[in-house]
């Protein structure tokens, strides 16, 4: 009821519309309507109330829910659905319950706050409360486990174009991570269920520094996280963001799944990649460290890389640290 009445007031920007008037369209008593007003006004919408004119909405929220954020999409062919949370431990762990139940792709799971988000390697992705974008995408694409490397690939792709028109030149650094001026602004963290051949299903997890402040981040992270709002200098809204991000993923999702490959998306990626070039540390596991040199990403997301003795491999995943001293590749 609450999103009806809402649209309904959306829809008169300029003007109040009556109580009566929505009891009457909904069919429900004004008791009914006066309540879920209030429970508008709770969760932060500004709505004015004039006796015998009824109801104006003043201002709307910063809020990530279904009813702000589809209206700014672009035209989809996903069945987008947008499922809202104010709270949740982890939207990739949701976005998986909903998945193992027969979610169709392109649902979207989002939560103002995450209890326990997840970063790479265990890692865990602070989440500020209203102030990130935290959202998981279920994804059921006719690839095998190896092209998880491919998604993570495009949702870089999708935040990083999502971006241009603020003004923001990226870097990624292989292989789900984005940077601005230097210092880590979003994080992508697929998951996957299915056989070895076949995905059953794919979550793409993504989170993004939005509206924190410096307060919000601790000494250590300050010196190598950022937020927009700090980076810009002004508060961006979530929602035309979020929204850009989406339709700009789709886009990338799409052409992949026309023409079976991401060349598009791979050259836009390898453009603003940080690490192609350069001497790094790779590690493949907690007991396992090498010295490499990346050499280009391959067609399918993977990092080509160089070892000391010369041998050329693809690395699909791994923890890359770039070098302040070189080691010694002819």
């Amino acid at each position: 009821m609450k999103q009806k009445i809402l649209k309904i007031l959306k829809q008169n920007p300029s003007s109040f519309v009556s109580g009566q008037k929505i009891s009457e369209q909904f069919g429900v008593t004004r008791a009914a309507v006066w309540k879920s007003i209030k429970q508008l006004q709770a969760a932060g919408y500004e709505i004015e109330s004039e006796t015998k004119n009824g109801y104006k909405l003043i201002s709307c929220p910063d809020l990530l829910t279904s009813s702000e954020v589809m209206p700014y999409l672009k035209k989809s062919c996903f069945p987008h659905q947008i499922i809202h949370f104010n709270q949740l431990d982890s939207t990739n762990n949701k976005a998986k319950e909903l998945a193992e139940h027969g979610e169709p792709e392109g649902t979207v799971v989002i939560a103002e706050q995450q209890t326990q988000g997840k970063g790479k390697v265990g890692k865990r992705w602070i989440s500020a409360p209203y102030k990130g974008i935290y959202m998981s995408v279920i994804l059921r694409p006719e690839l095998d486990f190896s092209g998880s490397s491919l998604l993570s690939l495009l949702g870089c792709v999708a935040v990083g174009k999502a971006l241009l028109p603020f003004g923001c030149s990226v870097q990624f650094k292989w292989p789900n991570d984005v940077y601005v001026n230097g210092k880590k602004l979003c994080g992508i963290l697929t998951e996957g269920s299915g056989e070895i051949d076949q995905l059953d299903y794919l979550i793409l997890g993504i989170g993004i520094n939005v509206n924190q402040t410096r307060q919000d981040f601790s000494k250590s992270l300050l010196s190598k996280a950022s937020s927009l709002k700090i980076e810009l200098g002004y508060r961006v809204s979530r929602q035309k963001l979020t929204a850009a991000i989406l339709s700009e993923f789709e886009i990338q999702y799409h052409q992949l799944k026309q023409n079976g490959s991401a060349k598009e998306a791979l050259d836009f990626y390898k453009n603003h990649s940080n690490i192609i070039g350069e001497k790094v540390l790779l590690q493949r596991n907690k007991q396992q460290t090498v010295e490499a040199k990346v050499l280009d990403i391959d067609q399918f997301g993977q990092l080509t890389v160089q070892y000391h003795d010369g041998s050329i491999v693809a690395i699909s995943s791994g923890e890359i640290t770039v070098q302040n001293t070189s080691p010694n590749f002819t």
